[in-house]
């Protein structure tokens, strides 16, 4: 059912993405595109600095002398955005692979669920505190209620953060044994002390409050250094922007993207924030929509490598797995 929905949002998505290129001009779009040229690939590679800005948040989760450096947790953004992004996994499978990497470099499966679970709430609280940044910027500039109808529909999802906390401080996985328990009786029981152990890694992670906070701080300035791609792609589009109104746009086009996580990729969301968005800051729609392509073409231009690499290991370590059976 979930496949199907998804599906069905996909399709519909593109239609809209699709219909709104083509009634705002699909001439006037690619002549945008055209004369950024080479400045979009520019724009795209940047996504890497806020991508190592993540990864050392991550791994400030996990220190350990011995233990993989920034390069492997930098892998490991690189492969969850990728997932996230590009396929439709409503940006839940990005985790689970990068869980599936981590037990496979050697991390302990408690220390490694946790700081995901961690990393993840952290990340929302890290994104509402930059679209919180986002709106006082519009608020500034903007004096209309725009600014004000945004700042509630946020404070609308402080429950859900606030609701996320509290079940992790209750026992996510715990919670998650007694549905799995309550579904499939007692077929999974020997989960229960792997769980426990899971939970109990969550919650020493949180009482290390200079970790967590600092893990925070480095998305803060991850989410912030995002803008960047914003900034130039605007310059290569021939419609330079300042610094905030570059921030603004970020941090409501991610917190939109993120709403729509049920939708593939955003697809026509994504489209339709950015010009609406690029309205307030006084982009053309025909740039606003350039500078959403200019978003798709990093996804395609930064993940797809990822997702092919990945499915490379991945393809290696399955044979490898077989020799394996076949010599035992």
């Amino acid at each position: 059912m979930l496949n199907r929905t998804t599906l069905l949002l996909g399709l519909a998505g593109l239609m809209l993405a699709t219909g709104l290129v083509a009634y705002n001009g699909l001439g006037e779009v690619m002549q945008a595109l055209s004369v950024a040229g080479w400045g979009i690939v520019w724009a795209s590679l940047f996504h890497v600095v806020p991508m190592a800005f993540n990864a050392r948040a991550w791994q400030v989760l996990l220190p350990s002398r011995r233990g993989p450096g920034l390069g492997f947790f930098l892998w490991l953004v690189w492969v969850r955005e990728s997932v996230n992004g590009l396929l439709p996994v409503a940006r839940v499978g990005g985790e689970l692979v990068s869980a599936r990497l981590m037990l496979r470099q050697g991390i302990r499966a408690a220390p490694a669920a946790a700081s995901l679970v961690v990393d993840m709430t952290l990340c929302m609280g890290s994104q509402f505190l930059f679209t919180i940044g986002g709106v006082a910027l519009l608020a500034a500039g903007d004096s209309t209620p725009m600014s004000e109808r945004i700042l509630y529909g946020l404070l609308a999802g402080v429950p859900l953060i606030a609701a996320f906390w509290a079940v992790q401080r209750a026992g996510l996985f715990h919670i998650f044994h007694t549905v799995v328990k309550a579904m499939f009786g007692d077929r999974w029981v020997g989960l229960a002390g792997t769980l426990r152990r899971y939970d109990h890694a969550v919650r020493v992670m949180y009482r290390r409050s200079d970790r967590t906070l600092a893990c925070l701080l480095w998305q803060l300035v991850g989410w912030a250094a995002g803008a960047g791609e914003i900034w130039l792609a605007l310059l290569a589009l021939g419609h330079p922007v300042s610094v905030g109104d570059a921030l603004l746009i970020e941090a409501l086009i991610q917190a939109l993207s993120s709403a729509a996580f049920l939708v593939p990729g955003a697809l026509g969301v994504q489209e339709g924030g950015f010009l609406a968005i690029g309205a307030l800051v006084g982009l053309p729609a025909d740039i606003g929509l350039a500078l959403a392509l200019a978003r798709r073409a990093r996804d395609l231009l930064v993940f797809g490598p990822a997702l092919l690499v990945w499915q490379v290991i991945e393809g290696r370590a399955l044979v490898t797995q077989r020799s394996g059976e076949c010599r035992s």
